[in-house]
């Protein structure tokens, strides 16, 4: 961000990024991850840990539990149709807990 702009990243740092988000992909709803938890109580707990996580940063991604114990995670900027830093920050902060 410049100057509280919010910037759409070029598709070539898009990918270069990706490199250092395993599991992580790029669709058209934006970056997406699928987590497989032990049960479904940690799905939920997995869930409710990335929300107040978005919530502080002020960056909502779409969250869906299926199959009783996978969480999908999709962020994306809405302000701009597109993947910013903002995305790629969230998905790095869950990689560095280490949550799988």
């Amino acid at each position: 961000m410049i100057n509280d702009t919010i910037i759409a990243l070029p598709e070539a740092e898009v990918n270069r990024k990706l490199l250092s988000l395993p599991g992580w992909t790029k669709s058209p709803e934006g970056l997406t991850k699928t987590y497989v938890q032990p049960n479904f109580r940690a799905a939920v707990a997995l869930v409710n840990w990335i929300a107040e996580l978005a919530e502080a940063m002020n960056h909502h991604p779409d969250l869906k539990i299926y199959g009783y114990k996978r969480v999908t995670v999709t962020t994306t900027t809405h302000e701009v149709k597109a993947l910013t830093e903002r995305d790629f920050e969230l998905a790095g902060k869950n990689e560095r807990v280490g949550i799988n």
